[in-house]
């Protein structure tokens, strides 16, 4: 069972994962349930700008849907198996746990909810496994690809392919994922290209634990957790002059690939 975000890149991974393995369900958040406790914290007025902010920067960033072009070319971004899909009003709802003991999958497949909990994690015998959009354990939570650039690391961009426990992004490690990296890359089309690097290897999973294989290691240390709050303008500015500055001029790094075991 596969419970994914909307988003082209969503889609694209949970295309290849129906190629990889049966899937019996692909659950999407419609994110149309408000409660007031959530209208509230929305509107306050630290919250809203932020949210404003946010949305008129990714307009721009977004502006022409080169997300939609980066993973599907020409065609319409869209699943091979939508009759597979259920929709939700978000991750948690008793609805996903009445399809998990309806269909009783092997393994639940994660890519851009947002944070799963309670019994929900304990629904599949091979577990749950997530596709994080960094390295794991250093870079945690959101944004990572961007962090990454911030902090002068581009070597540790990349996602991470790890086992859902009751922490943010603290499960077990089975895949880093990395990314070749160009001179005249920005933060989006490395954050795509791990993406679609780690399709494959999320797919190879399937294939792994089909021959009963257990691919996983505990991961050293809590690293550090970033949250979309913390992202601001003086941010933004920093990573645009590290970039024009040739930050990636000279790295010469091709795509990497690291499976953990035991």
């Amino acid at each position: 069972m596969i419970l994914c975000g909307r988003s082209p890149r969503h889609l694209y991974v949970a295309n290849a994962l129906c190629e990889a393995a049966e899937v019996l369900a692909i659950v999407q958040e419609s994110g149309g349930e408000w409660s007031l406790r959530k209208v509230l914290r929305t509107l306050r007025p630290d919250t809203f700008f932020r949210k404003v902010w946010r949305w008129l920067r990714d307009r721009r960033r977004y502006y022409g849907n080169p997300e939609a072009q980066f993973f599907f070319g020409t065609a319409m971004p869209g699943l091979k198996h939508p009759e597979l899909v259920r929709e939700v009003p978000h991750i948690n709802h008793p609805d996903v746990l009445r399809l998990a003991d309806k269909l009783r999958p092997d393994l639940i497949a994660v890519f851009g909810t947002s944070l799963i909990r309670g019994e929900l994690l304990t629904k599949a015998p091979l577990g749950m496994v997530n596709l994080h959009g960094g390295l794991s354990p250093e870079y945690r939570g959101a944004d990572c690809t961007f962090w990454a650039l911030y902090n002068g690391e581009p070597e540790k961009i990349g996602c991470t392919l790890h086992y859902i426990d009751t922490g943010i992004d603290t499960g077990r490690l089975i895949a880093h994922v990395c990314p070749a990296i160009f001179p005249t890359d920005t933060e989006l089309p490395l954050f795509w290209r791990s993406v679609k690097e780690s399709a494959k290897v999320y797919a190879e999973l399937m294939q792994k634990l089909a021959r009963g294989e257990q691919p996983g290691a505990p991961q050293q240390g809590r690293g550090r957790l970033y949250q979309v709050k913390q992202r601001g303008l003086r941010h933004e500015r920093r990573v645009k002059k590290l970039l024009h500055d040739g930050l990636l001029l000279d790295l010469k790094l091709g795509p990497r690939i690291r499976w953990f075991q035991g």
